[in-house]
């Protein structure tokens, strides 16, 4: 939740589209925004109804896609959620899609609204968002230029003919190449270029109102809205269905982030980022990701557009390309605009953690009137009634996990079996190796508990002639971290928000988890084995066998004689074993 926290203080005032992810990394929900800070925040704030509650409590991550506008946020959130058919979205989970307005290749061209793109019916312009803006266009268009209106050629002229609206291929002979010069006019509207037509709507429109004709001047400004509408300018679809890469890159003093669009069939459909140290040059560096990148690809798109770069090299073995204006120019524009949001959260988070870290180490070391410990090792042990007595290990450096680290430690018999004496051992095993391997030591040793385990743990120590702080981590009768004590049985109480606080009790419930998972993996095994012990013919590789065969004691005692000998096993050592749990003779 911290992260997350981090993450929602980071995000632009822009548009675009956010990606709530679970615990295991998949998306659950796909959104958009006008304004991605507002929109993400509100999530996290305020009351929810009940279904909203149930999303956002499993929302474990999220990311952000900027886009230029929210109609492009719109289309992008439209093709994400077909890919990743996410369970909380719902009304874009069928195979609706927005409309593109086409003007067909037939001898006779008509201009229609259609929601299948087929290749070679026709040129293609879009998506739009609103659909009610696209017919709207289309039937503007349908008035300005003389396409052919009608499904079927007709046998005689029809009103459109008489109106000046269509060229009459049902009275006269109407060559293809006639509708050349309209189609190219059509194409430059459709293609954005409408100043003049707006302007002459507008100049209809004071007109109308001017003679007192409301109605109409109503449905020029009508028809300005809708085109002011369609024209807005997308660059999540392109409509050539060509399969391409988009890549951008953004760079600090010391690290690169590239960010790669994966436009599938004309369409935005993912993306990814990377982010890592360079050495050299950034551009230098972004030359070589991309050449390692593109020959470990299994197959390349027919298109890579990148930012200004050299591609001297690149571009013989690759087909990259850098645009220089229109909507390709646009999408590496996004692209890199995306790059250097992705790398700034990344710094942030990664500077606000170091401060973070550096003040509870701070407030840690103060407490015990000790430097700032940089190096931490906690211990814990786990038992039940001091039996399958373990213990577990983490190191912590500079406030954060160093799990190659983590250690594992079975306590050997004793006469005394309690926590104070495994404490003890595991204390002395630990650091008699460190001592006799000439590594590193710790800054602080904490372990789960209070004056016996410190007392166990300093005693340890002192056999050793090993001189390292000890203190314990003391939990309240919910379980929960409460005080840290010092090595001479004092408590330090820590503000419950503090940094301090914060990380005694992720390194508490670090540590606890680590041993109590050792001591389940210990108690289960031993439970299997036993129960498997004394069957004829079964020795202790049998057994071993047969627990990676069928995971667990329960699935041995209800297998039958097939299932047995699938594990491996000779017929007399399943037939011992199937006797074994069946209390019955069994007989082959």
């Amino acid at each position: 939740m911290e992260r997350l926290r981090k993450k929602l203080s980071l995000l632009p005032d822009k548009p675009g589209v956010y990606l709530m992810k679970d615990t295991s990394g998949q998306i659950i929900y796909v959104g958009k925004a006008k304004i991605l800070k507002n929109r993400v925040r509100s999530y996290f704030t305020g009351s929810h109804n009940g279904k909203t509650q149930l999303m956002i409590s499993q929302i474990a991550d999220f990311e952000t896609i900027l886009t230029d506008s929210e109609v492009e946020a719109l289309l992008l959130e439209c093709n994400l959620i077909k890919k990743h058919n996410p369970k909380y979205n719902i009304l874009l989970r069928d195979d609706k899609t927005y409309p593109f307005i086409t003007i067909t290749d037939e001898d006779h061209p008509r201009i229609l609204v259609t929601r299948q793109v087929k290749k070679g019916a026709g040129k293609y312009y879009g998506p739009y968002p609103n659909a009610t803006a696209a017919k709207e266009a289309a039937r503007l268009l349908n008035r300005l230029f003389p396409f052919r209106k009608c499904r079927q050629i007709p046998s005689k002229p029809c009103l459109y003919y008489h109106l000046g609206q269509c060229l009459g291929p049902c009275t006269q002979n109407v060559p293809r190449v006639a509708y050349e010069t309209i189609r190219k006019d059509a194409a430059t509207f459709l293609k954005g270029d409408q100043g003049a037509i707006l302007k002459a709507l507008q100049s209809k429109m004071i007109q109308a109102a001017e003679n007192l004709e409301f109605e109409r001047a109503q449905e020029f400004r009508d028809l300005i809205e809708d085109l002011k509408k369609v024209g807005e300018k997308q660059n999540i679809t392109l409509n050539d269905f060509v399969d391409r890469d988009v890549v951008g890159y953004a760079f600090s003093r010391d690290q690169l982030c590239i960010q790669i669009f994966y436009l599938r069939q004309g369409k935005l459909l993912s993306r990814d980022n990377f982010i890592f140290p360079y050495y050299e040059e950034p551009e230098e560096a972004f030359i070589s990701f991309l050449a390692q990148f593109y020959t470990e690809s299994p197959t390349l798109p027919q298109e890579i557009l990148l930012p200004p770069l050299d591609l001297s090299v690149l571009g013989k073995l690759f087909p990259m390309v850098i645009p220089q204006k229109g909507q390709k120019h646009d999408l590496v524009q996004m692209a890199m605009e995306n790059a250097q949001t992705t790398l700034h959260e990344q710094i942030s988070i990664e500077i606000r953690d170091l401060e973070e870290c550096t003040q509870a180490l701070e407030e840690i070391g103060n407490a015990l009137n000790i430097p700032s410990p940089r190096t931490i090792e906690s211990f814990d042990i786990s038992n039940i009634a001091g039996t399958h007595s373990v213990a577990g290990m983490i190191q912590f450096m500079d406030g954060k996990p160093n799990r190659s680290q983590y250690r594992k430690f079975k306590i050997q018999p004793m006469p005394t079996m309690d926590d104070t004496a495994s404490m003890h051992q595991v204390i002395e095993r630990r650091y008699a190796r460190l001592l006799q391997e000439s590594l590193p030591l710790p800054d602080l040793i904490l372990v789960d508990g209070g004056k016996g385990q410190i007392n166990a743990a300093k005693e340890a120590l002192a056999a050793l002639k090993v001189d390292i702080y000890v203190a314990g981590m003391v939990k309240n009768d919910r379980h929960q971290t409460s005080v840290l004590m010092d090595s001479a049985g004092h408590p330090h109480f820590f503000e419950r928000r503090s940094a301090g606080f914060r990380l005694l009790e992720r390194i508490q419930n670090e540590v606890h988890r680590f041993a109590i998972t050792f001591h389940r993996q210990q108690r289960t095994k031993s439970m299997m084995l036993s129960e498997l012990d004394g069957i004829p013919g079964v020795g202790q590789k049998r057994r071993q066998q047969l627990l990676r065969y069928f995971k667990s004691i329960d699935n041995i005692r209800q297998a039958n004689l097939e299932d047995l000998q699938k594990a491996g096993l000779p017929s007399s050592a399943a037939a011992a074993i199937y006797a074994h749990f069946n209390d019955k003779g069994v007989k082959l």
